[in-house]
Parts: structure tokens; C-alpha cells; sequence
């Protein structure tokens, strides 16, 4: 493992899960990191949960002084959660899904002007009801200053729109495109669905990179050992058909983020070479590792490791990155937290530390 671990946030009885974060850096270079903290009633998906923000003033070294700063309350959901940052020329946006249940969950959005002093009201990004997952630290910025949100839609099964019975796990992948700075959203008109019998999840939790100017990267999670790959090069209006990559994994969403201009990082759960010790509460999500490409994504060929607790579970990582510094937060937990997503780890290390750990894979993996 590398770099170093900043903070945990294990979860209590008052406090059974936080999970799901992003980062924002401040233009007085305080950084803020915003997580799901579920307060009270349980650690599942639908149970009571909140947005939280906790701050650093040492470039990311400590992080306290927290803030509850979001409440289901103030919209009458069951929930809020799965947060994102976006910084814009003269605003930030901070985004989250709000959940009414298995018929309606969207990702919602608000503004800030004055450096997260105040916000403005929440807004909806999809423009019809539907359960539309979108995962923590997914909102993009194109080359052309338009904003993209891939999400996965969901069927509600039945009319009780609350019991998880009703949810049709098998996900399309779907696209919102902003060309207003975020004011309006419109559906691209590509869209992706698998048509293969075996597959419980079709495609869940898409994420997107822009790989050079117009040309998208989609990557989702299957059950189909592995993450299925869409381009787009047109700036996401429309897409590839989905196909196998290998990016060999269990059914566990891989995250990535620009270093630089060539560079690329990719974190996910590979498939592992030995069984996995408590598969139970860690769902086969471990180890957690990086992949880092040097020619803009055309391929990723070396690796290095994260996270390799084989009673444990790794998952939803966010990604910020400064200069030679990157700060990462991910769901982590094992049999004594529960399950895997009910605690959050925030790591720092740096692209030298990065260098100095990696690994030559055995498997050239063209994107």
C-alpha cells in the first residue's frame, strides 16, 4: 500500500454508515470534503442519510471542523446521497441524488458563489421522474465547457414504490448534457442497454472521461466479470455500443481521473487471483489497486496497490488531484463495520509515490 491515511470515519449506533465523497479545493486553498453520512435508522440504501462537510486548512493533511450541510427533510425524501463536487470559472456546483423511493431518485443540483458560504436552491438535473443512479464524484466538465451526468436508470417493478422488490436491478446507461453551465440539462440521444439473458445488473453506474476533445470514455459496471466500454466523439450525444474490456472485475464500479495532460488514473477492484476471505461482508471488493496510463488512456499497463485486506471491502472512490498531490476516499469496511460501504477512508500519496510502486502488468489493457 502507499501514500497514507488522512482520516477514517467508522461508522456507530447513532451514525450506522458514511460513504460515498468528493473533493473541492476552496480559492483560499482550504479543501472540502463532502460524504454521505446516514444518521439513525440503518446503513441500507434507503435508510435516513445526510450530506456532510468536513474541511482541511493544511493542503489535505488533516480534515475536521465538520458541517451537516444538506437534510432529506428540507425536500421530504427518504434520503440524500452520493455526492459530487464541480468547479466552474465563477461558481461551484455540489450535487447528490435525492430518493422518494424505487420510482424517483434524480440527481439534484445546487450552486455556490461565495466559496460554499451559501447555496442556492436545489434544482433537478432530469427533467422526468425515474430511479436514475448516479454515482459520487461523477459530474464532468467537457473541453467545450459543457457539463455531462452518466447515470443508469432503473424500472420500478410495482406500486410499492418503496419496497426494494421493486427495483429492476438491470441498469441502461443514460446521459444529461448541460450547455448552460448547469442551468438545464437535456438527454443525449445514445444511450446503452445489454441484451444478454445471464446479466442481473445490464449496466450500472457508468462513469466518463474525456479521452481528447470529443472523444468520451464510458465505463460501467457489470456482473459480467468485468467493466463494459462505450466512446462517444461527438461529446457524448451519442455512443458506441457497450463491450467487454479487460478491465477485469466483480460487480464493483471503477472510478477515473486525469493526472495531466497524457496520464490517467484509473482505481477498481480487480477480479482477485485467490478467494476471497470474508466475501460476505467485503462483496468481493478487494483488493483495491490503480492503474495509471501514460498515453491518454489508449491503454493501461502498469499497476500499483491500494488496499489488500482480504476481510475487506473497497469501493467508490473519489479522486482529487493537485499538482504531484492526490487525495482518494473510498468506502472501506469489513465483518466489524457491517458491510464494506459503511466506512470512509480518506488517503493522500503522490504521483512520485505512485511511480515508485508501480507494477507491470501482465495484460496490456487497450481501452
Amino acid at each position: 500500500m502507499i501514500g497514507k491515511t488522512i482520516k477514517d470515519f467508522p461508522p456507530t449506533a447513532e451514525n450506522p454508515r458514511n460513504s460515498e465523497g468528493s473533493f473541492v479545493k476552496l480559492e483560499d486553498g482550504t479543501i472540502i470534503f463532502a460524504y454521505s453520512k446516514f444518521m439513525g435508522e440503518g446503513h441500507q440504501d434507503v435508510s435516513k442519510a445526510y450530506i456532510a462537510f468536513e474541511y482541511s486548512y493544511d493542503n489535505g493533511e488533516t480534515f475536521g471542523d465538520e458541517k451537516i450541510m444538506f437534510s432529506p427533510d428540507e425536500v421530504g425524501a427518504k434520503n440524500i446521497m452520493a455526492v459530487s463536487f464541480l468547479q466552474l470559472d465563477n461558481c461551484i456546483i455540489v450535487a447528490y441524488v435525492v430518493r422518494y423511493g424505487f420510482h424517483d431518485l434524480r440527481l439534484h443540483i445546487r450552486k455556490t458563489y461565495d466559496q460554499c458560504k451559501t447555496f442556492t436552491e436545489l434544482k433537478c438535473t432530469i427533467p422526468y421522474p425515474g430511479y436514475y443512479v448516479t454515482n459520487n464524484d461523477r459530474l464532468v466538465r467537457l473541453s467545450n465547457n459543457s457539463i455531462i451526468i452518466p447515470t443508469a436508470y432503473h424500472r420500478c417493478l410495482h406500486s410499492d414504490s418503496l419496497a426494494w422488490s421493486s427495483w429492476d436491478s438491470r441498469g441502461v446507461a443514460r446521459f444529461f448534457v448541460s450547455e448552460d453551465e448547469g442551468e438545464t440539462f437535456i438527454e443525449s440521444k445514445g444511450f446503452g442497454a445489454l441484451n444478454i439473458g445471464d446479466s442481473n445488473t445490464g449496466l450500472q453506474e457508468p462513469g466518463v472521461i474525456e479521452i481528447n476533445k470529443g472523444h468520451l470514455l464510458c465505463y460501467c459496471r457489470t456482473d459480467l466479470g468485468c467493466q463494459y466500454l462505450s466512446h462517444s466523439y461527438d461529446y457524448g450525444k451519442t455512443w458506441s455500443n457497450f463491450s467487454p474490456s479487460k478491465f477485469f472485475s466483480p460487480t464493483s464500479p471503477m472510478s477515473m481521473k486525469r493526472i495531466d495532460e497524457k496520464r490517467i488514473l484509473a482505481v477498481y477492484n480487480p477480479v482477485p487471483i485467490t478467494p476471497i476471505a470474508n466475501e460476505g461482508t467485503s462483496w468481493g471488493r478487494t483488493p483495491l489497486i490503480g492503474a495509471i496510463s501514460e498515453d491518454n488512456g489508449s491503454t493501461f499497463s502498469k499497476f500499483f496497490m491500494l488496499e489488500n485486506d482480504k476481510l475487506a471491502g473497497f469501493c467508490y472512490t473519489a479522486m482529487y488531484v493537485d499538482g504531484d498531490n492526490i487525495l482518494l476516499s473510498y468506502c472501506c469496511g469489513g465483518e466489524t463495520d457491517g458491510q464494506c460501504l459503511n466506512r470512509i477512508r480518506i488517503r493522500k500519496l503522490s504521483v512520485q509515490d505512485i511511480y515508485n510502486n508501480l507494477e507491470q502488468s501482465s495484460i496490456i489493457i487497450n481501452t
